[in-house]
């Protein structure tokens, strides 16, 4: 049955706007904790020049990975504090990571939040993403003015009533689902194996061998 023809008392409806249509942050005091995770993305389109700086570390501004990864776990942390309906949670982890992608020309974002509480984190998933996309697009601007950012959206998220919800088509590794009920709550799962640092790498290993400019000590 088609949800117009439903009883208005039966259809769903907008959780943050009251039934008066004013705006309202949900109540979620009566909510288990529980252990919630989610991912997002974001692509930064550019050209092979901008890449070939942003990859070597030669951009006017210097490191533009580390700084926009940082930049996203900053920005996942405030969410609350741009997003005026979304509660303040204390995350258990926040995760950015950028990826360059020579063949499609573009930095490939990838956010991950964990928390273990009453409402999800796929807004500061969302948030870290588009703030580290944003900070690529500030630290590259001085040499192309045209990069564009693409595809903000959710991966994937687990935990809560709603369960595990993953995007079809999606390459990103499949969310761990969530732990039964009467389990021990757990914090953050990671879904990825740990990086292994060369020896002599300077800041984290990059996918594809990429690695980051040491700092010189010489004249």
């Amino acid at each position: 049955m088609d949800e117009r023809s439903q009883p208005r008392a039966g259809r769903r409806r907008l959780t943050h706007v009251d039934r008066g249509g004013r705006p309202r942050m949900v109540d979620v005091s009566a909510k288990l904790p529980t252990a919630r995770r989610a991912v997002a993305e974001a692509e930064v389109v550019c050209s092979q020049e901008t890449l070939s700086l942003v990859i070597d570390g030669r951009g006017p501004k210097g490191d533009v990975l580390t700084v926009a990864e940082l930049a996203g776990v900053m920005g996942g942390k405030r969410t609350a504090d741009l997003i005026p309906l979304c509660h303040p949670l204390a995350l258990t982890d926040l995760v950015v990571s950028i990826t360059p992608d020579r063949a499609a020309s573009a930095l490939r974002v990838r956010a991950e939040a964990a928390t273990v509480g009453p409402t999800g984190v796929e807004m500061e998933a969302l948030v870290a993403a588009s703030v580290a996309a944003l900070t690529v697009y500030d630290m590259v601007k001085g040499v192309e003015k045209g990069v564009e950012i693409r595809h903000v959206r959710l991966v994937s998220k687990v935990g809560g009533k709603s369960g595990e919800w993953r995007r079809e088509g999606s390459e990103a590794t499949s969310a761990p689902a969530a732990p039964p009920a009467g389990a021990p709550i757990g914090g953050f799962v990671p879904t990825q194996p740990p990086v292994v640092r060369p020896k002599g790498m300077r800041g984290p290993a990059r996918a594809g061998g990429i690695r980051r400019p040491g700092r010189r000590t010489g004249p």
